[in-house]
Parts: C-alpha cells; structure tokens; sequence
C-alpha cells in the first residue's frame, strides 16, 4: 500500500483528503506543520507528500528543499492557492512532481496522484534545472527552452515574456497572444506547448489569415471523400491532428463570421464532425491563438464574435516588438549569426561596430522576422569574418532616427482654468494623466495603449490630439 503525508495546517482539509485517499487504497498520515511533518519524514517512509504551500511555521520552498534533501526519493505535490501558481511553477523547477490548486477537486487530486506513483521510478532528487513535472507516458517533461525555437533575453521585457510563459504553460488555459507581425507569436505559442504536460502530443500551427471561406471549413474540421465536389479523399481536420496537444491559430481575426460560430461550437462542446460525416470525435485540445490587429475592436466593428473572444481569452501574452528590446536585438542577432553560419556553411564571427549601432537604432518594423532575414543575407555575402556596413540593406544602413522617436517628449496639458471648481475640467486632465500613464507604460505604443484603454486606435489618436499629446 502507497503511504501518503499530508501536510496542511487546515485540518478540515486535511481530514476530508486523508478520508478521500484512505478510501482510494492508500495509507495516510496528516501533519498539520511543516516542523511536525519532518518528524513523520524522519520516523517513517513515505512514497509522497501533499504539502501545502502556506504553512504557519514554514512554506513549501522551504519544505520541498528540506525533502528532496533528506529523502530524495519521495515525490512532493504542491496545494496551492490561484495567487501562488507563479511560486508553485518554481517549486516544480526544484524538482516537485506537480501543484493542485484550490477549490481541491477529488477527481483532480486523484488523476495526479495516480500519474506521480504510475512514474514513481523518475520520482527521485533532480538537480535544479529546467525539470517540472511528467507526461503522462512517465517520461520527464523537462521546462526548457530549445534554442533553435526562443531566446531568452536579458531586458525586462524579455524577462517578463517568459515569465508569463512559464507561468501559463502547465495549465490548459486558452491563451491569447497579442503583437506585432514578425514578433515570434508562433515561436512563443510553441513554447507553451513544449513547457507543458503536452509537449509529447502535437502541436498543429494553422494560418488563418490564408483560409478563404470555403476552405476554412474543411481545414478546421476536415470532410469525408465525395462530402462535396471535388472532396476526392477523406481528409483529417486541424482540430483532429491536434487532439491531446495544442492547437495554434494565427491570425485568427481575419476568420468569416460563420467559421466563427462554427468555431464556436466545437470549441464550447469539445467535439467534432468531419464534413459529410455522422461521428463526433471528441476533442482534448488546448487552444492558442495570435493576433497583431484588436480583437476587441472587431467585436465593437461586427467583425469578431464576443462569446468567442471569451471562450479564448483565458490568459493573454504581449509579444513586445524588437524595439522595446534594447540589447536583446545584438543577443538575437549573434543567435540568428550562429544559424545562417550552420546553413550556409560560413564562419563569420561578428558584426561591425557600426553595424551594431545601425541595428540598435533601426526600428525594425518587421520586428525579429526582419532581423533574422537581415543577418541571414549579411551572413551570405559577407567575405571576411565580420559583418559590415555594405552587407546591410540600404533602406537600414541609410535609416537616420527622427529625434521624435529616440527623445519621447510630452508636451504640457490645454490649459486648465481651475480644475478645484470646474469640473469639467477636472475630469479632462483626469483623462490626461490616464492617458499619458498608460502611454508610458507601454512605451507610446498606440495600439497596445487603446486595447488597455478598452479604446478604438482612431479614438485614442483623437484623444490625444485633443489633450495636446500630438497626432
């Protein structure tokens, strides 16, 4: 018989798991501090241990290395509360199987455990790497990011992208990915599939800005040969090749309004029915979708259904552009050197001084897509070792930055009369100083400020030129 330590200064809880998992065939203690649960560690063995995360004389980073230190080879579930997922995901780096958040649910609690015991034998002390967790064949499922797929970078932006990442990757949440073309949104959605419990299942990436609204249907669901004229074979749908992985969705703003509702309906029943086909198929698909346009501002034009906007909109990632990045654009680029080295059999080594203050002042509208392509044809006809101004397209190495766009100047408000009486007034600086807030907080990016906004772009723009904060 499997023994199990709870650990969990809530004694309700504690009590209702140790009746739940008792009944399930497994021998269990509680302990209700972290100090009382090392005493059972140390007298008695244990096959894992269910250790709350807020505990009244410790917590569970304290617990997981004080175990995984002493008894390597017990494997450690983590109870946590929504708040503390961002802590859990870093537990689950120190080599903790997996977390359980409350509200605690039988089934849930039940599935993990049973998945921990099916792999028992990897359930031993693991240095601290990228490791978090086990699919369900047993093998580790290590939190890596490939090199060939995502670099991380060293700015705040950087760092904070792949917090989210990391943050969001083990659950099956939808997730929203937010930027501008050329940002890595498919690079990130990948990401997510590699970082989580599905990362040995597919991952199926479909364009939908290509689909005409003919095609779409068959695409999305796939149809039976003679379901229609010229259906001369049966043909597998997205939704089918994607079933126990992860499904991305590129673009998906530009899908008709029908494929919508038909969208809709697959996703909210989990289901699907190929074209001229009476099966249902049911469907385990977690769902990523990208786009560089707002998605609310379609709603608001017609374009874009509310509810399915909702049904996806369980987490969101901003993919910042190359701008934003500062010295992550030299990071990107030496990692885009090495590739087209490899490609093209080259062994060019660096770039030019000159060259890295031109790309460090570039705009680079197509983002990281237009940086890659850059060194990749700098990298070809380059005849030393190092990249120089003439392998740079003229359109870059001729770029001179307007002093509007390095130096972000905020011009002083209209003139208020006496906002302590006018209240008119007063609600207009209000707005002012929300504005220029969000604005900054963005780094004047209009688009991302109107979505924070819950705004048009056209109305932002009227906004400020109002409020005396330019075109």
């Amino acid at each position: 018989m499997k023994k199990i330590l709870i650990i969990d200064d809530e004694v309700n809880v504690a009590l209702l798991l140790s009746k739940f998992l008792t009944r399930n065939g497994f021998d269990v203690t509680t302990a209700a501090t972290g100090t009382s649960g090392m005493e059972f560690l140390k007298n008695g063995s244990f096959d894992l241990v269910l250790c709350d995360f807020r505990l009244e004389d410790t917590d569970g980073r304290e617990m997981l290395k004080n175990i995984k230190t002493h008894y390597p080879k017990t494997g450690v579930i983590i109870i946590t509360g929504y708040s503390d997922i961002k802590m859990a995901v870093e537990l689950i780096k120190m080599g903790a199987y997996d977390y359980i958040t409350k509200p605690l649910y039988p089934d849930e609690i039940l599935n993990t455990i049973n998945k921990a015991f099916e792999t028992h034998h990897a359930l031993i002390d693991e240095p601290e790497t990228a490791t978090a967790g086990r699919s369900n064949n047993g093998k580790e499922n290590k939190r890596q990011i490939p090199n060939n797929e995502f670099v991380v970078g060293t700015s705040k932006a950087s760092k904070e992208l792949l917090r989210q990442i990391e943050l969001v990757a083990p659950t099956n949440y939808s997730v929203i990915i937010l930027g501008e073309s050329g940002t890595g949104k498919e690079s990130a959605a990948k990401n997510i599939h590699l970082n989580s419990q599905r990362h040995n299942m597919p991952f199926i990436a479909m364009d939908c800005g290509s689909l005409t609204k003919e095609l779409a249907a068959s695409e999305f669901f796939g149809h039976e040969k003679g379901s229609f004229t010229g259906a001369l074979y049966t043909k597998i749908g997205h939704f089918e090749m994607a079933n126990g992985g992860t499904l991305f969705l590129d673009e998906v703003g530009n899908l008709s309004y029908e494929i919508q509702a038909a969208l809709l309906r697959t996703v909210q029943e989990r289901k699907v029915k190929r074209i001229g086909s009476t099966k249902e198929i049911d469907l385990d698909v977690r769902i990523i979708i990208a786009t560089n346009e707002s998605l609310q501002e379609g709603i608001q034009k017609g374009r874009f259904r509310e509810d399915l906007y909702h049904r996806f909109n369980e987490f969101t990632i901003y993919m910042p552009p190359l701008r934003e990045l500062g010295s992550d654009i030299m990071l990107l680029a030496d990692h885009f050197l090495r590739m087209a080295n490899q490609e093209l059999g080259r062994n060019v080594t660096a770039f030019s001084p000159e060259v890295i203050e031109c790309f460090m002042n570039y705009r680079w509208q197509g983002n990281i897509r237009e940086l890659k392509n850059v060194v990749r044809r700098a990298t070809l006809i380059t005849e030393g070792d190092v990249i120089q101004m003439k392998a740079i397209p003229l359109e870059i190495s001729n770029y001179r930055s307007p002093i509007f766009e390095t130096v972000v100047s905020v011009p002083e408000p209209v003139v208020i009369k006496d906002s302590r009486r006018d209240l008119k007034n007063a609600a207009h600086e209000a707005e002012y100083d929300t504005i220029l807030k969000v604005l900054r907080e963005v780094n004047f990016n209009k688009t991302k400020a109107a979505e924070i906004l819950n705004i048009d772009r056209k109305t932002l723009y009227n906004k400020m030129k109002a409020i005396n904060l330019g075109k």
